[in-house]
């Protein structure tokens, strides 16, 4: 039996894209290639809100993510963590040698827009990364304050992880400051894993020019400079499969159109959470609460694992607390094109199960 995946990514891929994904392969230096990507680019652009250049690499999020700090880091990033991957942001930054801090809020907290004030009034960094939605949580940080915020340290390169929510909320990546916006193609964009994407300013570009070890596969710089020079085509062989299925995709996510795309997510989110009040407690302070998937505070010490078992039985799957979190709270997804209707069947089912 097929288990529907009710997980923060992958997430549930329809069946049109799926096929989309065995297209006949083209040539990568090919005239058709360098149309697939430009097609991707125009339309991703429109999806960002951003007349920043758009960047693909096979690879997860985690690529770009680590590309960013690396390429665009000259003297110190400032890290914000939420939470899991907040963590892995910092940890990218040791791991590459580039000087960083982080700056933790306590589990179930955004960042909020006074510590990212505080941080930058030092003078002491030139790069910040915020996590916009941390799945591990289920915390959907303020992004419109903390672009207020922003645009009082001009000179500072804004990096956002978007990864959980691009797609499924609406990111106003220009009207927000963002100088590198980072996604990945099996979240709320609704396609398998292994293509993440990214909008890059002018500002990041010139922040990469002055750091000499960007490293190559995930240099920003060199990838900006490849695809301008080399009519969108990339300096290695990128995932076509992906990009087929990603430019047949981004059509679907227009004909939906996108404030319906984002009043499905917000209607499937709310349902979620008013249950998960009902019958548990919500992990994150509901004020910074996402989009895209709640994370349950287990308060009737339920077994998460016979929980899923049971509901695999019925076709459904859905996700344990992350890391520290296991078992402390579980998490459902909502996202891509996942429906109101499939959310209530599931919970439908849960409640079966625990009632």
């Amino acid at each position: 039996m097929h288990k529907r995946l009710f997980i923060p990514g992958p997430v549930e891929v329809r069946e049109d894209i799926l096929k989309k994904m065995s297209t006949p392969m083209i040539g990568h230096r090919s005239k058709d290639a360098s149309k697939l990507q430009k097609s991707i680019s125009g339309k991703m652009k429109k999806l960002m809100y951003t007349d920043n250049e758009i960047l693909l690499s096979t690879s997860s999020g985690s690529g770009l993510m680590e590309g960013a700090i690396r390429s665009c880091t000259v003297k110190r990033a400032a890290v914000f963590s939420i939470g899991a991957f907040g963590d892995r942001w910092y940890k990218m930054a040791v791991c590459n040698g580039v000087q960083a801090d982080k700056i933790s809020s306590e589990p179930g907290q955004p960042t909020l827009p006074e510590m990212v004030d505080k941080t930058l009034a030092t003078g002491k960094y030139d790069l910040i990364t915020i996590t916009h939605n941390e799945t591990a949580t289920g915390v959907m940080n303020p992004v419109e304050e903390i672009a207020e915020v922003m645009k009082k340290y001009p000179d500072v390169v804004y990096c956002l992880d978007a990864v959980s929510s691009l797609g499924g909320t609406k990111i106003e990546v220009d009207k927000l400051g963002v100088d590198i916006c980072i996604t990945s193609s099996q979240k709320c964009l609704g396609l398998p894993p292994g293509l993440s994407i990214c909008s890059i300013s002018q500002k990041a570009l010139d922040a990469a020019k002055k750091v000499e070890f960007r490293g190559l596969y995930f240099d920003l710089l060199e990838l900006y400079e490849y695809i301008k020079k080399k009519d969108y085509q990339y300096p290695s062989t990128p995932s076509l499969s992906h990009m087929f299925a990603l430019d047949y995709q981004l059509d679907r996510i227009f004909e939906e159109g996108l404030e319906n795309r984002f009043e499905r997510h917000r209607k499937m989110a709310e349902y979620v959470r008013q249950w998960a009040k009902e019958r548990f407690a919500l992990f994150a302070d509901e004020r910074y609460a996402s989009n895209t998937v709640t994370a349950v505070k287990n308060t009737r010490n339920i077994d998460v694992s016979e929980l899923n078992k049971k509901l695999g039985e019925v076709g459904y799957v859905i996700s344990n607390g992350y890391g520290q979190l296991k078992d402390i709270t579980f998490r459902i997804a909502h996202m891509a094109d996942t429906t109101l209707d499939e959310i209530k069947g599931l919970i439908e089912s849960i409640d079966k199960i625990i009632m």
